[in-house]
Formats: structure tokens, C-alpha cells, sequence
């Protein structure tokens, strides 16, 4: 991206704020530490401003970033130590889906890391397996594997889900 950097974290926050917010929230489940960890990826691009190629090469360094803080702080002590709590903001993310796409993304959140994350930016963010690879430092094989092994345990969980409530609707009518 060409012209001066001092507004580059500015316009790049007004840009991409949303998407790096769901990315976070998608890997913390906490709404709160999304937004601090979100928070720290933009103040990072403000107090050390770079040149970028260009708008895409902005967007996956903003990511690429946001993705190593989340996963930074899954292995921090303060998580091991904080409790879950009911957060006031959980329903920010509902906005923006239906309440079959809410249900589902909350399976897909459900899943091991590896394959929520890859199929979080696969589906719900629109990125090419080529881009996830480069975002997440992996290899576009392991993370083809990955978006294949999350849509089997996906798929899996949700027909057993379909078994429970079959078996749960026949034991009711009886």
C-alpha cells in the first residue's frame, strides 16, 4: 500500500476491526479477551507501521497476528486461572447470521482448535485454503486435511445429534 503510514492502523481498524474481532472470538470463545487481544493487533500496526503490498497482504498480516495473540493466550496462565463467565456481548457475533447459521457456527466452535479455526476462515471469512495456510503458517495439504477432517467430525456430530433427538421424540410419543 503506498502513501504515508501514520494513518495505516487507523484506516486498517475502520477496515478490518469486525473480521479480526470474529476471527479471535472464534479461537478464545470469550467476547472480552477478543476484544482485548483485537485491541493489541491494531496498537501493534499504530506504534510500529509498516508497508504493505497491498490490502490483502494487509488484511492476512492483521490475522496472521490476531491468530498467534489468541493462540498466545490459550497457553497463558491468566486463562488457566480465569472462569468462564456469562458475557453480556456473546450476541454481538448472532447479528450477522441466521439463527441456523448461529447454531451451526457454534458447532464448528466446538470442534478441536485446528479444525474450528480452519473451517471458521474457510466458510465464514471466504479465505482460499492457499491464504489459511499462509495465515496460519501451515502448509496448504495439512490445512486441506484439516478442513477435511473438521467437515467429518462436523458431520458426525451433527447426525449424532439427529439419533438423539429421534431417539428422545420416540420416547416422548410412547
Amino acid at each position: 500500500m503506498d502513501g504515508p503510514n501514520n494513518n495505516i492502523a487507523l484506516t486498517a481498524f475502520r477496515n478490518y476491526c469486525d473480521t479480526v474481532l470474529r476471527t479471535v472470538y472464534n479461537i478464545v470463545h470469550s467476547y472480552s479477551e477478543a476484544e482485548d487481544i483485537t485491541q493489541e493487533v491494531f496498537l501493534k500496526l499504530h506504534e510500529n507501521p509498516q508497508n504493505f503490498e497491498s490490502e490483502t497482504h494487509l488484511k492476512a498480516w492483521l490475522l496472521r497476528s490476531a491468530i498467534n495473540r489468541a493462540k498466545n493466550y490459550h497457553k497463558s496462565f491468566r486463562v488457566k486461572m480465569v472462569s468462564p463467565i456469562d458475557e453480556t456481548n456473546e450476541n454481538y457475533f448472532a447479528q450477522d447470521f441466521t439463527p441456523e447459521e448461529n447454531e451451526l457456527l457454534e458447532k464448528v466452535r466446538r470442534l478441536p482448535a485446528k479444525y474450528s479455526l480452519v473451517m471458521y476462515l474457510y466458510y465464514y471469512e471466504g479465505y482460499s485454503i492457499k491464504e489459511i495456510a499462509d495465515m496460519i503458517g501451515k502448509n496448504k495439504n495439512t490445512v486441506n486435511s484439516q478442513l477435511q477432517r473438521g467437515r467429518e467430525k462436523l458431520k458426525m456430530e451433527i447426525e449424532e445429534e439427529k439419533v438423539y433427538e429421534s431417539k428422545r421424540l420416540h420416547s416422548f410419543n410412547e
